[in-house]
């Protein structure tokens, strides 16, 4: 019997995930706040920033594509534009900006009582190597 390939993930996998495909993508400040026990809004906000419109765009690209096996996002605003995209799965919501723009909103002060989760490592293999 062949092996099955998992196609459900728990909202820390998503939010894992998330951190991931943006940092494939060069996306920098990559954080994943639990926000679960502090708002019903979601479980996990995983906030990445970019340079430009182009390279926030890709980013969000990425994190839409590789999860689209695991079920499609609710809702996907602001690629048009490119300051602000955010990716909204239900119980993970991405938030993908320009550097200015992400400054600007400093969600991370606003979300100041959620505890941070570790984002993997950009490149596992150079953890390694220490």
């Amino acid at each position: 019997m062949p092996a099955r390939t998992k196609t459900t993930l728990t909202p820390l996998e998503r939010a894992t995930r998330c951190a991931e495909l943006a940092l494939d993508k060069k996306a920098e400040d990559v954080k994943i706040l639990d926000i679960g026990r502090i708002s019903s809004v979601a479980d996990y906000l995983v906030l990445a920033s970019g340079y430009s419109d182009r390279q926030t765009q890709a980013i969000a690209e990425a994190v839409r594509t590789g999860l689209k096996k695991f079920g499609k996002a609710l809702d996907i605003e602001g690629v048009r534009e490119g300051n602000w995209i955010v990716i909204d799965y239900g119980d993970v919501i991405m938030h993908v900006f320009k550097e200015e723009t992400r400054r600007y909103y400093n969600l991370e002060e606003l979300w100041a009582a959620a505890p941070l989760v570790d984002v993997p490592p950009e490149n596992p293999g150079e953890a390694q190597k220490g």
